[in-house]
């Protein structure tokens, strides 16, 4: 039901690409700019944040790559896949945090472990947030409204995270922060993907932009995979150079069936 992934540690930096694309530099969007001076109030502060949008957009990216200059020591993720529930939230918190021995058979014991172990300055990401249900989220806030504990938590998630934390008022109430990942516009478009990856760099502004209008859509995923397709098609042509045809060759590997 959930992937822990080193213990609940952020990724290692090679993960933060699509496919670990080989050369692809960290830029600094607007989104990433903006979730790094949220993130950072937020631990100041120690609040709830929520960074959500459409997949693809860059939320995960922003957030990791933030934490590892903010807070990398701090840091203990938990991400689901399926719908938890709060005895399965309980035993992620655990192994997350590095908690050692075995997790304790009873409630009452397990919360005053867990309220135990977050009297130390933690900062929590619930990645993929959408997937928790009301008890998961009553349970967060519980944590995170004892007076005892030093926790700050970051909520990023896809399509119906905005909504699910908005649904929980008491909840709603307390998030400090709201950031929705938007679509890159074209024109941080054509400031950004030049120095995401060395294909780009002398690349015609006009054929990053026909790109952006027919396949990538501002979408920093979509323009991962692209730059993956073109890497592979410039060695296997011999080509030094980004042109028409091969750019079209690869976004066209993205374009959906049409419809009947």
């Amino acid at each position: 039901m959930s992937t822990t992934g080193r213990l609940g540690r952020l990724p290692a930096e090679r993960e933060d690409h699509y496919m670990r694309l080989a050369g692809a530099q960290i830029v600094g969007t607007r989104a990433l700019l903006a979730a790094r001076e949220n993130i950072r109030a937020a631990i100041d502060a120690k609040a709830m944040i929520c960074i959500y949008g459409p997949t693809g957009h860059g939320k995960s990216f922003a957030v990791n790559a933030s934490l590892r200059e903010l807070a990398p020591t701090l840091t203990h993720r938990i991400q689901f896949r399926a719908r938890p529930s709060t005895r399965d939230l309980r035993h992620e918190l655990f192994h997350a945090l590095g908690l050692h021995g075995r997790p304790p058979a009873h409630a009452i014991e397990f919360d005053r472990t867990l309220r135990g172990a977050l009297e130390e300055r933690r900062v929590l990401v619930c990645d993929e947030a959408q997937w928790l249900s009301k008890l998961c989220f009553e349970y967060l806030r519980y944590l995170w409204d004892d007076t005892g504990t030093d926790l700050t938590i970051i909520f990023t998630g896809g399509n119906g995270c905005f909504e699910m934390l908005q649904s929980e008022p008491m909840l709603e109430s307390r998030v400090y922060a709201w950031q929705e990942i938007d679509p890159m516009p074209l024109d941080e478009v054509l400031t950004v993907i030049p120095a995401f990856h060395p294909i780009w760099a002398k690349a015609d502004k006009e054929l990053i932009a026909l790109c952006d209008r027919e396949a990538a859509h501002g979408n920093f995923r979509a323009w991962a995979k692209i730059t993956h397709h073109l890497t592979v098609g410039m060695k296997d042509s011999k080509r030094a150079t980004v042109d028409e045809d091969l750019l079209r060759w690869a976004y066209s590997k993205l374009r959906h069936r049409r419809a009947a």
